[in-house]
């Protein structure tokens, strides 16, 4: 029986203490076509915890499972092997129970933890100094944009067309609440980023250009050139990395001039969980460290002079004046993080750079490969795990199809773009150290009969 503590009238007097007629009016922003308005269809009102489970069951059993079946899926979310130890070690009983360290001194463990995390992402990034992890990674973008606006006190973002089109919609979503103009466009199915349009784009109301890293369609750009365009406007670059096993073996955004890096954490040691809970990562150079959102462990020593971890920095309004705060981001996602940290640490940098060339000559395979199905064309030369086609139809009922007969052949471009008739047709690949050539193979044989 449910506990429910507020009687009618206590609900009544709340709602008149804030303004609303209804419990309804607090979830007006939710679309109307996303909300219940009754019980949750397909489920019984009264059973037995056993007829529960079963019916559970059964339900659980009309999904098709990622490893079972030939899986070309990504667009910022990966399959990727996770070491068995890591689940055996995340789920030690001081991690797995242990919450956000409010008497930060006695969790020491904890902090050491998350100050490795911070070191081995700021290493990856090429940055100077990572906070201690966010939300996900359509959340740390969001963060990063109204950082740029604090530091340069300006109210506009340029959105590359090859952000992820969930991180634009975040950013829109909170934008609506801050006064943020955003300057968004859509990608093109060609084989290199627009970086020109991107720099003519940015004016003296620019706080910042937001790029992927691959971007959304799986293209390498060189951020050299816009990171000089925005340095001689005083406009901060904000790079977004969804795969961060691509940085084992590409140039990290870091070392080209990014201010700002920001991503997703859960291609490492973070399984793909029905899309969540994943791990946001942030970055940024030492100059902007008091504006970072989250928060930042450091290493020192005792008075005994033993090493130690403290909270260094805590610009969170749990920990600060709300007024001051830079995020009000309550909590990390720590034990995401203690995974990501976990198999990178057994990776380590030899193998790390290890498993990134296994995924690249495993694309590069399966790109040649799908590239000689009648109809189909590669649109990326240039790319680390993930590549565009274009197909000869639209790729929405071909990837349905394809789904139907146990391939799931990869996003398409129209179920993120949709009503986009230029990129209807595009099919967005991605190939892991998890995919066998049997796997390809299959892909290729079923698009082939899909398409003829």
């Amino acid at each position: 029986m449910r506990y429910l503590p507020l009687t009618p009238s206590d609900r009544e007097a709340m709602l008149a203490t804030i303004g609303a007629a209804s419990i309804d009016d607090l979830f007006a922003d939710v679309p109307a076509e996303a909300r219940l308005d009754g019980p949750i269809a397909g489920l019984p009102l009264h059973a037995s915890e056993l007829a529960v489970e079963r019916h559970m069951l059964a339900l659980a059993r009309r999904n098709t499972v990622a490893g079972e079946v030939p899986f070309f899926l990504g667009c910022g979310a990966y399959r990727h092997h996770v070491p068995a130890s890591v689940d055996h070690l995340i789920q030690r009983g001081e991690f797995l129970t242990a919450y956000t360290p409010y008497q930060p001194e006695i969790a020491q463990g904890t902090l050491q933890m998350l100050f490795e995390f911070q070191s081995q992402v700021a290493r990856l990034f090429g940055m100077d100094v990572a906070n201690a992890s966010m939300y996900d990674g359509s959340t740390a973008c969001w963060e990063a944009i109204t950082m740029a606006r604090r530091i340069t006190r300006r109210g506009k973002a340029v959105l590359s067309g090859g952000l992820h089109p969930h991180y634009v919609s975040v950013a829109r979503t909170m934008a609506k609440y801050t006064g943020d103009v955003l300057d968004t466009r859509l990608p093109s199915l060609a084989a290199e980023p627009d970086t020109d349009a991107l720099i003519a784009a940015i004016d003296g109301e620019t706080s910042c250009v937001v790029v992927q890293y691959p971007d959304i369609l799986g293209r390498i750009g060189d951020l050299s050139a816009l990171a000089e365009a925005c340095r001689a406007n005083k406009t901060l670059l904000i790079a977004v990395v969804t795969e961060p096993v691509a940085l084992g073996a590409i140039r990290s955004p870091g070392e080209m001039g990014a201010d700002i890096v920001v991503g997703e954490g859960q291609a490492l040691g973070v399984g793909l969980q029905f899309g969540g809970p994943y791990v946001g990562l942030f970055a940024c150079k030492q100059q902007y460290v008091r504006q970072m959102p989250g928060r930042l462990c450091g290493e020192t020593v005792d008075a005994e002079g033993k090493r130690g971890f403290v909270l260094t920095l805590s610009t969170r309004e749990q920990h600060i004046r709300r007024e001051k705060a830079t995020s009000n981001i309550c909590t990390n996602s720590g034990l995401c993080a203690l995974a990501f940290s976990i198999h990178m640490t057994l990776l380590g940098e030899k193998g790390l750079r290890g498993l990134a060339a296994i995924n690249h000559q495993a694309a590069c395979a399966a790109a040649d490969r799908l590239a000689t199905v009648p109809g189909v064309e590669l649109v990326t030369p240039a790319f680390f795990n993930e590549f565009t086609l274009r197909l000869p139809q639209e790729a929405r009922p071909v990837v349905r199809t394809l789904a139907e007969r146990g391939v799931l052949a990869g996003v398409s471009l129209g179920r993120l773009y949709p009503g986009e008739a230029a990129l209807e047709r595009g099919l967005v690949v991605a190939v892991t150290e998890t995919t066998t050539t049997g796997d390809v193979e299959a892909l290729a044989t079923a698009l082939q009969e899909v398409l003829a």
